[in-house]
């Protein structure tokens, strides 16, 4: 009954060394995704940075644009031409 009692102490033992590793396989395989994830969204927030960076100046000379037509169409006497 002991040596029972010790196989089946020892079976355990190992089952649960194996369940422990094979969590551990999965923790890193999951830790491993996060990390290309979090790379991939930084590279996207760049290449959108510069993006936003070029329409920012689009955006500047368009609004100059229009400041000088505004100037043109408020000016009804003719001073400005």
């Amino acid at each position: 009954m002991r040596n029972l009692a010790v196989a089946v102490g020892c079976l355990l033992l190992l089952g649960g060394v194996a369940l422990v590793a094979v969590a551990d396989q999965e923790r890193t395989a999951a830790v491993a995704a996060v990390k290309a994830e979090i790379e991939r969204v930084e590279h996207a927030l760049e290449e959108s940075r510069g993006d936003n960076l070029e329409l920012a100046e689009k955006l500047t000379a368009l609004r100059s644009q229009l400041a000088e037509q505004d100037a043109e169409i408020s000016d009804t006497t003719g001073f400005l031409q």
